[in-house]
Order: structure tokens, then C-alpha cells, then sequence
């Protein structure tokens, strides 16, 4: 009997279903147009390759995203753990010590420093305003520092100030988009992203980018800022909570046990694997990664987020409250996580807009209440990482998306019975420690008011090119292919960025 017809007929039909899944990406890797175009893109490559063989990375393993990958060149740091103050908290309340501010207290803003500008809620002419809290010179180091941070004092002698931070975007979403995907627009991979995808994770069983949120509320410009982009979906931020289950619906639902979770995840990444056979989109192996990730947290999680198992003292030390959502226990948690081989821990803590519009936004009311919040376990931190010698090769970076003006708030021209300010692009102030990051230091200086940047301005690309060598990755190396043939990166395509050298141990 002749089945050729009939076989015929099944083999069209197989290949227009793999056709339905075609991407445009995949008709550019696969058309045999411009070839003259990729040979010198290879070429390239291949020269890059052997001018700097550090470079030249092995290549990837797509059924193991997540494998730890060698760094471009030596490496200061492991891992980073970033703790971002959603909001933007006042640098001249708490690091940015301006005497000659406090005599300018009340008067009339100038209007050389308003004209042109363009600011969030001030208009006409706001009065300026010194800090409202008072300050004092850390013993050690020197650092000027205001009395709202009596623990993180402790750990100037291992922290770099740096007072001349300055981005572009003055509203909080695309100053937070920015300072994460070096981009103010959606769409961009995030820095923690950029880091997995270039290192991989040194944890099995855990992802290896993790987001923990406190506050109360999600961060201006949502799951945005810890985004895969256009990286693989395997690299995207894991959101996960301090009270409660780690994950939502991680725990098996009633009616399935362990064993029969596996035989689905087993018989889901069968089908799967067929699929990508078939199809070969790179995503559907980021998928199996991703439920096989999944299957062995359910092991591995409950005993990672678990901080009832750490000793009375660790609590004490960082203020924790076992079974609620908060900061301090987030940084417990982040502790935990990189012993474990989490590359990546991202911290965001909302409620740092100090408007003065309200008793919450207020500089001498809910600004007090959070700086209390998080100095104690800032600096408990610090100080257990480096007591179980991880502060060396672990980054810890803290910050907002932007700073807060030298002159007081008047939203509508009216000014607030509480104090307050504006948000304030031109200049602000963030720190980091460990990770090779110079100790006991600061860097860049404002001028007298905290208006401008006077000495070694920081612009957000500089600061992610910073973080990206200590991790011992090339930023202008590290890149990823979209469609259209653009080679993306977390710094700037069109304009570089620099290494922080003055920074650097």
C-alpha cells in the first residue's frame, strides 16, 4: 500500500505549524540574505576574540541558562546585593552636610537656579532650606553625616560616599527605569538581569535573581525595573516575599504530593522539548529551565526564606520581625541568599517621596520614621557580611532613583506645613560597600548648596559600568542581539560610558 501522499500530506502540514511559530527574529538568523554582513560580524568577533582572549567566553549552554559562566576578565565581586529607596530620600537631610545652606534658610530661591528648569510640583519662587536635621563629623572617616543614621555611621570606614550621582529624568518611573535598565523607557533588561546573563548563578536550587519589596507598596514603574527585556526570560527578577509563602503557588495545591508534582513538570517539559525540536525558540528551553527551577524550590525556598532559623542575636542585630513583611527582615534574607549562590539580590523599599505634602512626607515626621527603618539593618548588613567574609566579593549598593532640591516644596506656588522637597536630578547621593569598592572614601562634591555638581560628576551609565567591572564583565562586551541586528547593552550604545577608577580598591 502507497502511504507517500499521504505522508506527504503530514509532512506539509507538520512544517506550516512549525511555520506558525516562526518570529522574525528567527526569519533574520535563518534568511540567507546579507550573508557578507555576518561573515564580517564574525569576523569581528573572532578578531575581538584574539586581540583579548579574556573576552572571548565560552559559548552558551541553552538547555542550562543559568550555569555559572567565567568572567570577562579577574573579578572584585561575586554577587550584588541592591538595596533601592523607592522614592528618592533627601541626600542634604543625611549625607550632604551644607552650612552655607542653613544660612539661606527662608530666603528666596534665586532665579539663576530656576530659570530654564524644569521641576516636578514648584512653582514661582520656593524658599530655600537648610537641613532640618542636625549633623556631625563620623570619628573614623571624617564623612559628615546626620544624626538620622546612628548605625550606618558605624560602617563608614567600609562604605564609599558618592555625592555626585546625577541622572536626566525627574519623575519617578523613568528615573527608576534608568537607574536599573539604563533606559527610561519600558522594554530594557535590567542591571541584575545583564548580571545573571553574563555569570549565570553559583545556586542550583534557587533563582538566581531575586526582588524583595517592602513598604507597602510596589516601586512607580512596577515589574519594569527588574525586567528580562529582551534577554531570555530566564533571567528576569523572581519576586519574593519576607511573610508568607517565598513564591505564590510554589506549595503543591491540595490532592498532589511531591511525586506527582514531578511526574507534571517531567511529562510538561517532555512536550516541551518536542516543541523546541520542532520550533527551536530559545524561550521554550528558558521555559523548561524555569519549571525545573521551580520543582527544586519547593525543596530549597521554605528553608532559604526561612529567618526563624537564625539565632536571637540576628534578630536583635537587625531589627527583625519573623512572619511580617519588612525591610529588616529583607536584609536578613538577602544575607541568606547570596550564602546560598543567589548572583543577584534586589531590595525595594517604597515611601521615600518626601513632599512635605503630608505628616508622611514630611522631613521631620515620616522621613525620621524611615530612616529607622532601614539603618539599623543597612548596617547589620555590612557588618554580617563581612563577619562571614562575604563583604569582600559582595557588592552592597544603596540609593535612590534621584535626589531632593536645596529649596523647599511649594506645590502649586502654597507652601506645606510639613517640610519637604522637590525632586532634584542634577545631584544626589548613593553609596556602596565591599566588592572592591574603595573604603572609608567619598566621592565627587556639590556645590555650596547641594544645587550642582562641582568635582567628578556620576552619570547613571558610568555607575552601571562601574558595577559590571567589579563583576569582572566588560559592559562594552557584554551585549545581546535583537532584531534589526542591534547589539544591546546595559550602558549606552551610542555614547560610552566609564569605569569609576577613583572608586575602585
Amino acid at each position: 500500500m502507497n502511504h507517500t501522499s499521504s505522508d506527504d500530506s503530514l509532512t506539509s502540514e507538520f512544517h506550516h505549524r512549525a511555520l506558525e511559530f516562526q518570529t522574525r527574529r528567527h526569519f533574520l538568523q535563518r534568511c540567507t540574505t546579507e550573508l557578507g554582513a555576518l561573515w564580517l560580524g564574525a569576523q569581528s568577533r573572532m578578531f575581538s576574540a584574539a586581540a583579548d582572549p579574556n573576552l572571548a567566553a565560552p559559548p552558551r549552554d541553552p538547555s542550562h541558562p543559568l550555569a555559572p559562566r567565567p568572567p570577562h576578565f579577574p573579578a572584585r565581586a561575586k554577587r550584588v546585593i541592591w538595596l533601592h529607596m523607592a522614592g528618592s530620600p533627601s541626600q542634604l537631610e543625611l549625607f550632604e552636610h551644607k552650612p552655607a545652606l542653613s544660612k539661606l534658610d527662608g530666603q528666596d530661591c534665586p532665579q539663576s537656579l530656576l530659570e530654564g528648569k524644569r521641576f516636578a510640583f514648584i512653582r514661582g519662587t520656593p524658599k530655600l532650606m537648610g537641613g532640618v536635621h542636625p549633623f556631625h563629623q563620623e570619628k573614623k572617616t571624617g564623612i559628615w553625616v546626620s544624626d538620622r543614621l546612628p548605625h550606618l555611621e558605624q560602617v563608614f570606614d567600609r562604605m564609599c560616599v558618592i555625592h555626585s550621582m546625577t541622572t536626566d529624568q525627574f519623575n519617578h518611573a523613568p528615573a527608576q527605569l534608568l537607574m536599573h535598565t539604563g533606559s527610561p523607557n519600558f522594554g530594557g533588561a535590567c542591571a541584575g538581569a545583564w548580571t545573571t546573563y553574563g555569570l549565570g548563578s553559583e545556586s542550583e536550587n534557587l533563582p538566581g535573581f531575586i526582588v524583595l519589596l517592602s513598604g507597602g507598596r510596589m516601586v512607580d514603574a512596577g515589574k519594569s525595573v527588574w525586567n528580562s527585556g529582551f534577554l531570555p526570560a530566564v533571567h528576569q527578577g523572581v519576586q519574593c516575599r519576607s511573610a508568607g509563602e517565598p513564591v505564590l503557588y510554589l506549595a503543591n495545591p491540595p490532592g498532589m504530593d511531591r511525586p506527582l508534582r514531578g511526574a507534571v513538570v517531567n511529562a510538561i517539559n517532555a512536550l516541551n522539548r518536542q516543541t523546541h525540536a520542532q520550533v527551536g525558540d530559545p524561550e521554550t528551553l528558558a521555559r523548561i529551565a524555569q519549571y525545573e527551577m521551580a520543582f527544586r524550590m519547593q525543596a530549597s525556598a521554605s528553608d532559604a526564606f526561612d529567618i526563624g532559623q537564625e539565632p536571637p542575636e540576628a534578630h536583635a542585630h537587625y531589627g527583625t520581625e519573623p512572619g511580617r513583611e519588612s525591610f529588616a527582615n529583607n536584609c536578613l534574607l538577602a544575607r541568606r541568599l547570596v550564602e546560598r549562590g543567589v548572583r543577584f539580590v534586589q531590595l525595594f523599599d517604597w515611601g521615600w517621596d518626601s513632599h512635605g505634602g503630608g505628616e508622611s512626607e514630611g522631613l521631620k515626621e515620616g522621613f525620621v520614621r524611615k530612616c529607622q527603618s532601614v539603618d539599623r539593618p543597612a548596617a547589620a548588613l555590612i557588618q554580617d557580611l563581612q563577619r562571614r567574609g562575604l563583604l569582600d566579593d559582595t557588592l552592597v549598593i544603596w540609593g535612590g532613583e534621584f535626589g531632593r532640591t536645596p529649596m523647599r516644596e511649594n506645590r502649586g506656588g502654597k507652601q506645606s506645613v510639613f517640610a519637604g522637597r522637590d525632586h532634584h536630578p542634577a545631584a544626589f547621593t548613593m553609596w556602596m560597600a565591599g566588592g572592591g569598592i574603595k573604603p572609608g572614601f567619598e566621592y565627587g562634591r556639590t556645590d555650596d548648596i547641594g544645587y550642582d555638581i562641582v568635582e567628578n560628576p556620576v552619570p547613571v551609565q558610568d555607575f552601571h559600568a562601574t558595577i559590571l567591572h567589579q563583576l569582572g564583565l566588560d559592559h562594552m562586551k557584554l551585549s545581546h542581539p535583537v532584531p534589526g541586528g542591534l547589539q544591546q547593552r546595559l550602558t549606552p550604545v551610542t555614547k560610552p560610558a566609564k569605569v569609576l577608577r577613583g572608586i575602585l580598591s
